[in-house]
């Protein structure tokens, strides 16, 4: 894998405060495709800040419906999805280009500055979830192989949240390799929903990715998000 074999993706609403760090942790050489539902000037600030290697489409509609279509749009073997209020860490695609063996592969989301010790926690859960045979897989730190995506049927579009943790599932129950780097780190900057409670953030992934593994949310329940967007809503997806 090189660096030209690969497309970052990311989903964008609101992000003017996030994303000049984002795109300045990003090799200037990879690809972009950032598909953006701002009512701010997100859109402007990355055209000025990264005008060369990348590409915006509008989409007003879910952020899983967002990575839908930036895959779609994506015209390389590999597709890494992340959000724009994360940075990449400074060796992160050095570390990247060495995992060659895997149709997916994921890695752990952590902190520098707020909920340090949550973050590290949730990375450890995610380890051990893996050694269980369980990818929890986030769309932070996601890459897919772009005709592993096609062959899975890309994104569920009913669902509004988990559709990170769903298709890493589904890719590894068709008998794909996924992998876990635990060196492959991405660090938040935003952290509004761990200020609605820790516990309560917790608790909803839990649930909702325990139902949805066992094929236990109903189908009336998958377009419903029970308030995991509440309160980033006008803010960043």
């Amino acid at each position: 894998m090189h660096l030209k074999d690969l497309t970052v993706l990311v989903p964008t609403r609101n992000e003017a405060d996030n994303i000049p760090a984002f795109l300045n942790s990003l090799p200037d050489e990879i690809k972009l495709i950032v598909v953006d539902a701002s009512e701010d000037n997100t859109h402007e600030i990355i055209k000025i800040l990264r005008p060369e290697h990348t590409r915006i489409f509008p989409c007003p509609g879910s952020v899983t419906g967002a990575r839908q279509l930036g895959a779609e749009n994506a015209d390389t073997p590999w597709l890494l999805f992340t959000d724009a209020d994360v940075i990449f860490a400074p060796d992160y695609f050095e570390r990247l280009l060495k995992y060659e063996d895997y149709d997916a592969l994921y890695g752990p989301k952590l902190s520098t500055d707020e909920f340090v010790r949550y973050y590290r926690w949730f990375g450890r859960g995610q380890h051990l979830s893996h050694i269980l045979g369980i990818p929890a897989a986030s769309g932070s730190n996601l890459l897919v192989r772009r005709d592993v995506f096609e062959s899975v049927g890309g994104f569920d579009l009913e669902l509004t949240c988990n559709e990170d943790s769903e298709i890493a599932w589904r890719i590894k129950r068709q008998g794909y390799h996924v992998g876990f780097g635990p060196d492959l780190h991405v660090y938040a900057r935003d952290h509004r929903r761990l200020y609605q409670g820790v516990l309560r953030k917790t608790l909803h992934s839990m649930a909702r990715c325990t139902l949805l593994f066992l094929n236990l949310l109903p189908s009336r329940w998958r377009r419903h998000d029970w308030g995991y967007w509440s309160s980033t809503r006008g803010g960043s997806r």
